[in-house]
């Protein structure tokens, strides 16, 4: 057995005994909540009573970072064995979504890890600890076996995440000289299926927004002033109807890419998008026309409608309503311009007669679109690791559906950025019942033992700052 392999068997061995999973367990029942006010001794105990010393114990400097911007600390652990070697740069987060305890089926519990048919339940095994704590323990696992890394790590975890990461990027900014890294392996959201190793290479953004038509003061009679009076609800859904095709084509050029990419079709090509029994049987005839469902949703733009609102819904009236809202969010790719997302739609909006809608911006999270090149040297070396460690052939999606801040790793780090999620898409995610298939967290602590040994046996693309 060579010293990769039997790193991987170590890795293998820990998890088979159940040593993993009284680590994870340990972790989960820290209620780690960030939408909570209350959670924020738990939210620095988790840094400082638990991944700080894995990390010091692992032979890595750990230091607790503030911002004013920032609702929770950040951790970020370095080891630097060489000054000239590759320089790998982590992320993970610690927080969870709030944990909706009583709405667990009966027996479970967010802040308790137990299994179920076949199944790890718990809050955080999806998003993020199980997906950071796998790549943690292979860390150790290569230390173990090998003595070293063989090449430079520094592991930023935040408490902050699921409030939209307040304070990330001023972070980052303060402190990226001691943040420079060669590019940016991390693990977070789901593999394209639960069985078929993943990589994905950055993310949609996402803009959300609100769509208001103030028609006057208040309500008036629906038999006195029907048909003299305009229905703002009507008039709302109308200019919404302006905005996408009645089966979901977007009508604003400026919301999608002038084509995809000859890359990205191609790797596309070889991915089936599929929710599991759990997740929802999809459209074929809804969206772009013309587009394969993994195009649709990793390589174009998307509309939605998350909410509509007129007059009393709960207890409706005889009465035109005043008022109508309308809560919208675009996810978008690379290509497409932030900045000309609104004034699109303003200029679309007023072309068709809906000069009466108002558009304002949301105090939700912005994030911007992210994708490296499928073809870059350090993404075909990545796929090629996984496939060794797990005899499969690696699905590569350009982006994640889906958005994350990666624009600080891509665009203000100015690093390379590789996901190797460990999670699925019908993992229950940010609602009752997290859960995953412990196969899956093994094989992905198989896979990142793998890829980190790879990274320290000095068979890589050279390193292009």
């Amino acid at each position: 057995m060579n010293s990769r392999d039997a790193a991987i068997a170590h890795a293998r061995n820990s998890f088979d005994t159940g040593e993993f999973r009284e680590l994870l367990a340990r972790r989960v029942a820290l209620p780690t909540e960030s939408q909570n006010p209350e959670r924020g001794p738990v939210l620095r105990q988790y840094l400082e009573q638990e991944v700080g010393p894995a990390f010091e114990a692992m032979g890595f400097t750990c230091r607790i970072l503030e911002h004013a911007n920032a609702k929770a600390p950040f951790l970020l652990a370095e080891r630097i064995e060489a000054p000239d070697a590759t320089t790998v740069f982590g992320y993970g987060h610690g927080d969870v979504i709030r944990g909706l305890d009583r709405e667990w089926q009966e027996g479970l519990s967010p802040w308790q890890l137990k299994e179920r048919e076949g199944r790890w339940y718990g809050r955080g095994i999806a998003d993020n600890k199980g997906q950071h704590t796998v790549n943690m323990e292979a860390m150790r696992h290569v230390i173990a076996t090998r003595g070293k890394l063989g090449f430079n790590a520094k592991f930023l975890v935040e408490m902050g995440e699921e409030t939209g990461s307040p304070g990330l990027r001023e972070l980052c900014t303060e402190h990226r000289d001691a943040m420079q890294a060669d590019l940016l392996i991390a693990s977070d959201g789901p593999r394209l299926r639960a069985e078929r190793p993943t990589v994905f290479l950055g993310s949609r953004g996402s803009m959300n927004f609100d769509l208001t038509i103030e028609a006057r003061a208040g309500g008036h009679h629906s038999g006195n002033w029907g048909g003299l009076i305009s229905n703002p609800g009507i008039q709302l859904a109308h200019a919404i109807a302006s905005i996408v095709s009645p089966t979901g084509q977007i009508r604003i050029p400026e919301w999608v890419p002038a084509e995809l990419p000859a890359s990205v079709r191609r790797v596309l090509a070889d991915c089936e998008v599929d929710g599991g029994t759990d997740g929802p049987e999809i459209e074929a005839w809804w969206g772009e026309p013309g587009l394969s469902p993994a195009e649709r949703v990793f390589g174009w733009s998307s509309f939605e409608v998350l909410a509509f609102k007129t007059g009393n819904p709960d207890t409706p009236v005889n009465a035109i309503p005043p008022r109508a809202w309308a809560r919208c969010q675009l996810r978008f790719v690379v290509g497409v311009d932030p900045e000309q997302v609104l004034p699109a739609l303003r200029r679309h909006l007023d072309r068709h007669g809906f000069g009466m809608v108002q558009i304002a911006t949301t105090r939700e999270t912005f994030f911007n679109a992210t994708r490296i090149d499928p073809d870059d040297a350090w993404v075909q070396w990545a796929v090629a690791s996984l496939a060794r460690t797990t005899g499969k052939k690696p699905a590569i999606l350009p982006n994640l559906g889906g958005s994350l801040p990666n624009d600080i790793f891509t665009d203000l780090l100015g690093l390379r950025t590789i996901w190797v999620p460990h999670s699925y898409a019908g993992c229950s995610q940010h609602a009752p019942n997290e859960h995953l298939p412990p196969e899956l967290l093994r094989e992905g602590l198989e896979v990142m033992t793998g890829l980190y040994w790879d990274l320290g046996s000095g068979d890589t693309p050279a390193a292009q700052k």
